[in-house]
């Protein structure tokens, strides 16, 4: 059991953690002589946290963005990225990821040829007892940003495909709240799936649990949790009901049935839970997760012209749903997005600055601003007719789709030759 005093210093080590890296950073002056240690030069950028949508070049130097201007001379850049053509975005940051080897995981760095994210978000692929391997070699050999949600079940999802929760006694609450304050410079918070075939007949106890540790940790952590064929509507209403202001909702539009193929979602019938708006109402905030599984076009479209439209934008990517035929890469689901009527400025706000103000642990994360991570996306935005499908085989036609073609973290390009002296970051 951790005591009083251990959960005391814990939470102010994770407060002092969250203050330093959120807090300014100074930036060494360029002199006239200096030199970038990389333009992206002649792009379109898009940087929905600055209102800006315009050709500009982009410095970069020590890891940092150091300018934003109309034009800088290539004679200023020891390496120059052309982007012409393309829009530039901030580094995407995918809220909804599983890059850990727990049975599904994908390793981060081999999913930016894919959907160009210079962050990824671990959703609860390791638990109290695997969260130290995860630390240690995932994310510390990982040139891609990486944060994480710690699973209530202690396994994390090393049981896949078995439920982690069929045994109750997974989730342990103190162990949980112990590896969150312990690892407060990367975890934001814990992650609880709440669907049947994963808790069994547990109802609303490891919602409680997950909740419970966040608290006892002492952090501000937040809540991810997973729905899609729970257990009865009632469950389903009682858990949006539970939650948090702040605390996410993923898989929002699934339209996943239960163990008995009843759809216990947040529409029936077409119409959305009256639990579900009281949710979005009071700050509970809707993340796609799109998933192999966990994305339906019919809940999804109910859902927005209900009042419940989506805060963050999240693939739910790993070994299964990147094989599916939703092909739920973060780009692609941006792409679906932006042909349901939401603009290139929504749908980039919704992986970038969205996303970036729930991990809250990197000053200027999701934007271009001076003194920002030199993290940035480069894309091309391709008109033409293209069919997509969710994952229960509803097809919606489209007119465009976003593709990644380059992308930046901490001033690396990846793909590109390193600078010298080598840095990943």
């Amino acid at each position: 059991m951790i005591s009083i005093q251990r959960r005391q210093l814990m939470a102010g080590i994770g407060a002092a953690v969250a203050s330093v890296s959120c807090g300014p950073l100074a930036r060494a002056a360029m002199g006239p002589d200096d030199k970038f240690d990389l333009v992206i030069k002649g792009g379109e950028v898009v940087d929905p946290s600055q209102g800006l949508r315009g050709k500009r070049d982009i410095g970069m130097r020590y890891g940092r963005i150091e300018a934003l201007e109309a034009d800088i001379p290539a004679a200023r850049a020891q390496r120059v990225l052309n982007a012409a053509g393309r829009i530039v975005v901030p580094g995407l940051i995918d809220l909804h990821a599983h890059v850990f080897t727990s049975g599904i995981g994908i390793p981060a760095d081999e999913l930016v040829l894919y959907q160009g994210t210079t962050t990824a978000v671990s959703a609860g692929d390791a638990g109290a007892s695997t969260f130290a391997t995860y630390r240690r070699y995932a994310t510390a050999q990982s040139r891609t940003r990486i944060f994480a949600f710690v699973h209530i079940a202690n396994i994390g999802l090393s049981a896949f495909p078995v439920g982690e929760l069929f045994n109750i006694d997974f989730a342990q609450t103190e162990a949980a709240a112990k590896t969150l304050a312990e690892n407060a410079d990367i975890a934001i918070g814990i992650k609880v799936r709440m669907s049947q075939n994963v808790i069994a007949r547990h109802g609303i106890e490891p919602l409680k649990r997950a909740i419970r540790a966040c608290e006892l940790a002492g952090t501000n952590g937040r809540v991810m949790c997973h729905i899609g064929g729970v257990e009865s509507v009632e469950l389903m209403s009682l858990i949006l009901q539970t939650l948090r202001p702040g605390d996410i909702l993923t898989h929002c539009y699934s339209g996943a049935p239960n163990d008995g193929g009843q759809f216990t979602n947040i529409v029936q019938q077409g119409k959305l839970l009256p639990a579900a708006l009281d949710a979005k109402q009071r700050g509970v905030l809707f993340d796609v997760g799109h998933g192999g599984g966990s994305f339906d076009y019919t809940v999804a479209e109910a859902a927005i012209a209900q009042g419940c439209a989506p805060d963050t934008l999240s693939s739910d990517i790993h070994v299964y749903s990147g094989n599916s035929a939703g092909q739920p890469y973060l780009t692609n689901v941006m792409s679906k997005f932006l042909n349901m009527g939401y603009s290139l400025e929504q749908v980039v706000t919704m992986a970038t600055a969205n996303p970036a103000k729930v991990i809250n642990r990197i000053a200027k994360h999701g934007t271009l601003q001076l003194g920002a991570p030199a993290d940035a996306t480069l894309l091309d935005v391709v008109n033409g007719p293209v069919e997509f499908v969710d994952t229960r085989n509803n097809k919606r036609p489209g007119k465009v789709f976003i593709k990644p073609t380059n992308t930046v973290i901490a001033g690396v390009a990846f793909g590109q030759p390193y600078q010298a002296p080598f840095s990943t970051r």
